[in-house]
């Protein structure tokens, strides 16, 4: 039998057209191991584990009519080498070259007849390192379902963990479509209350879905008084086109500590404090006007897990979605940064979240999905209520591995909404914050201006706190 869809699940399939693709990704570099790490690693490690991620090996289909929301059906065509692809950078193999091939991989939408994702080996990378730059579509990855892909992969130590056992998946016939009407009607009798759903899913098919979104971020969040209440215009508010721009950057934990501890605030605040910095000298560096009073509206899915005891990121119960000003006109920096600490703690009592209990099964190592469960708390937020999202999703202070290759590096990427031209994602991983900016190609055309002046507001904010100042 047939699943239907969860109507936020169908919101974000709905919601996507050529122009916003609705995946989460990540680019991940890899240190191989002595005996090397190629495609039919990959290949094998993935087949072998992929039974921990059923949905991976399920498609979407509709139902005839649009009488009930789209249905999860196994592909009976599954296949892991089609999501499962080999790519290589031109030498020199630099971080530009790669930055440029994962924001054209990003700008595709997955295919809707195939299981929504896809995992990119990139080989050629300098320094003799290799990369994964992986694509999941938010709707595969919900607090029920679990885990991303990319993070099935990982493991604590360069032996990988014992095998998972032996899958004797077999994909169910695609049901045609009176079979599908049968599952809708059977469905009914056996629970009532979707005949309820069902009936809204038709009508809700009939309305824009702009006005979907409202009203889904009426119904669902505190963040409504932003939503009556829209964040100003600004170079990040603009039409997007299809096409991606990426830029990433990495910094030291300890100097982020270093901050939070000398200013008695959260990482969280100073993560903020650092991209308002970056944000504010990148205006200033196109000409934009920067009064006294400017400010910027994040929304800020802050997925917090805590690993190892280590609570710099929060209590690691929930995913918590917060809507924050943040003011970019405040001259003196660690001003700036109390204006912020202040803010969040004055939203926190209104955080929404996603339970402890649905985070159980994330499994020890979840950037990847928490950053993809953010994109789904703000996703019907954005267009309107805010002009850029933030996330932020802490990862182990160890290193991880993949097939034996070592995990140095991980940037995530988020989606963008149809009038954001600019999304942020950080991840702290082994000792570092990475950085990953996902941007409209056109109108962030100086997308790694903006990223270096990240590094530039880190050490500004350090040097103003630790003095004093």
């Amino acid at each position: 039998m047939s699943e239907r869809l969860s109507p936020a699940d169908a919101a974000f399939l709905d919601a996507e057209d050529l122009k916003t693709p609705m995946h989460v990704g990540a680019i991940m570099i890899l240190e191989p191991p002595k005996d090397g790490f190629d495609y039919e690693s990959m290949v094998a490690l993935i087949e072998q584990r992929v039974s921990l991620v059923p949905r991976y090996r399920q498609k979407v289909v509709t139902v005839p009519g649009g009488l009930s929301a789209p249905r999860w059906v196994d592909d009976d065509r599954f296949d892991v080498t089609f999501h499962v692809r080999r790519s290589a950078l031109p030498q020199p193999g630099d971080r530009r070259a790669l930055n440029e091939l994962a924001g054209r991989l990003m700008s595709r939408r997955l295919d809707r007849d195939r299981p929504l994702w896809e995992i990119y080996l990139v080989e050629g990378l300098e320094g003799g390192r290799i990369a994964m730059i992986t694509k999941s579509h938010c709707a595969l990855v919900d607090s029920t379902v679990g885990m991303e892909i990319g993070e099935v992969l990982l493991d604590r130590s360069r032996k990988p963990r014992p095998p998972v056992p032996e899958d004797d998946w077999s994909p169910r016939t695609a049901p045609s479509g009176l079979r599908l009407l049968v599952d809708v009607a059977r469905e009914a009798i056996v629970s009532p209350l979707t005949v309820v759903e069902n009936t809204r899913t038709v009508l809700a098919n009939l309305r824009h879905v702009g006005s979907r979104a409202v009203e889904a971020a009426l119904a669902l969040s505190r963040t409504v008084r932003w939503v009556l209440d829209p964040a100003d215009g600004s170079p990040l508010n603009v039409a997007v086109g299809a096409q991606r721009r990426i830029a990433v950057t990495d910094l030291p934990l300890e100097a982020f500590r270093q901050i939070k501890n000398a200013s008695g605030c959260a990482v969280n605040d100073v993560v903020l404090a650092v991209v308002a910095g970056a944000l504010r000298a990148w205006l200033a560096a196109r000409g934009a006007a920067v009064r006294r009073d400017s400010t910027l509206r994040v929304l800020v899915p802050m997925s917090v897990h805590a690993f190892d005891g280590d609570s710099d990121f929060g209590s690691g119960d929930r995913v918590t979605s917060l809507t924050v000003d943040l003011p970019i006109g405040e001259d003196a920096v660690a001003l700036r940064l109390r204006q912020i600490s202040y803010a969040m703690s004055a939203e926190g009592a209104g955080r929404r979240g996603v339970p402890a209990e649905a985070l159980a099964s994330l499994g020890w190592f979840a950037p990847s999905t928490l950053h993809s469960l953010g994109a789904r708390v703000s996703r019907d937020l954005t267009d309107r209520a805010t002009n850029l999202v933030v996330t932020n999703a802490p990862g182990p202070q160890q290193p991880v591995y993949a097939a034996g290759a070592r995990l140095v590096e991980v940037y995530p990427v988020l989606p963008l909404s149809h009038k954001q031209a600019l999304a942020i994602g950080v991840t702290s991983y082994d000792g570092r914050v990475y950085f990953g900016l996902n941007a409209d190609r056109d109108s962030m055309v100086d997308l790694e201006v903006l990223a270096s002046m990240i590094d530039d507001a880190l050490t500004e904010l350090l040097v103003a706190v630790t003095k004093g100042n």
